[in-house]
C-alpha cells in the first residue's frame, strides 16, 4: 500500500453543497446465539448433500462462526470513530492526499461470496488532515459487511466527507467479484471499477483528472 502526498494549487470550491453520501454507522439487529449460528451451518451442510456428523465436518459448524466473526467484524466498528482525531498542526499544507492501492476482502451481499480489490482513496484538507491509517481502516470497516461495490465506494466517500468535512473527497475502487468468477457467467479476471466524487473533485475535472493520474502514477501500461 502506497501513501501519496502531493502538492497542487487550490481550486476553488463551486458549490459547497455538493452531493454528499450519507454515512453509514455500526448497524444494529437481533444478533442470534452462537449456537444458533452453528445449527445453521449444520444445516447448509446438510443441504449441499454433505454429512455435519463424519469426522471432518464435526468441527466446521464451530470453525464457520468464528471465522465468520472476523470477516464481517466490520459490523461491531463504527468508521466515525476511526476518523474522530485529526491534526490541524500540518504547516498549512492544505493539498491533495491520495492513499492508494488499499487492499480489501469484502463479500457479496447478493450470493455471500468474496468480493476482492483495492480502494485508491483522496480528500483535500481544509485546515485538518488524520492519520493515513484511519482511512485504510475506513475501507476495512465497510469492506468487512456484505456489500455491493457501488454502495462500499460511496460509504466510504460519503463517511470521510461527513467527519472530516474536506473541500472534497475522491474514492476510486478496483475489485474482482467471485460471483461472476466462481458461478454465473463464470469469467475469472474481470474487473469492476466505481468512483464516487464529492464537492470539489466533483465539480472540478481537473481535480479528477489528478486524481486517476496519480492512482495510476507507475503502473506498466
Amino acid at each position: 500500500m502506497d501513501a501519496i502526498i502531493k502538492s497542487f494549487p487550490q481550486r476553488p470550491e463551486e458549490n459547497s453543497a455538493a452531493d454528499v453520501s450519507a454515512h453509514h454507522p455500526k448497524p444494529t439487529v437481533e444478533r442470534p446465539s452462537r449456537e444458533e449460528a452453528e445449527a445453521a451451518v449444520r444445516t447448509l451442510l446438510r443441504w449441499i448433500g454433505d454429512d455435519p456428523e463424519r469426522e471432518g465436518l464435526l468441527d466446521t459448524p464451530k470453525r464457520v462462526a468464528k471465522a465468520y466473526e472476523e470477516i464481517f467484524g466490520g459490523y461491531s466498528a463504527d468508521p466515525v470513530e476511526e476518523l474522530g482525531r485529526t491534526f490541524e498542526e500540518v504547516a498549512g499544507y492544505d493539498d491533495l492526499v491520495l492513499i492508494k492501492d488499499i487492499p480489501f476482502h469484502s463479500h457479496c451481499e447478493h450470493h455471500m461470496v468474496p468480493i476482492i480489490g483495492k480502494a485508491h482513496v483522496a480528500y483535500l484538507p481544509d485546515g485538518k488532515v488524520v492519520g493515513l491509517s484511519k482511512i485504510a481502516r475506513v475501507v476495512d470497516i465497510f469492506a468487512r459487511r456484505l456489500q455491493t461495490q457501488e454502495a462500499l465506494t460511496a460509504q466510504i466517500a460519503g463517511t470521510i466527507q461527513s467527519v472530516l468535512n474536506p473541500l472534497g473527497v475522491a474514492v476510486m475502487i478496483e475489485a474482482e467479484h467471485m460471483c461472476m468468477s466462481m458461478r454465473g457467467i463464470r469469467k475469472h479476471g474481470s474487473t469492476t471499477i466505481t468512483t464516487t466524487f464529492t464537492k470539489a473533485f466533483k465539480m472540478n475535472t481537473e481535480e479528477q483528472t489528478r486524481f486517476f493520474n496519480l492512482v495510476n502514477n507507475g503502473r506498466r501500461s
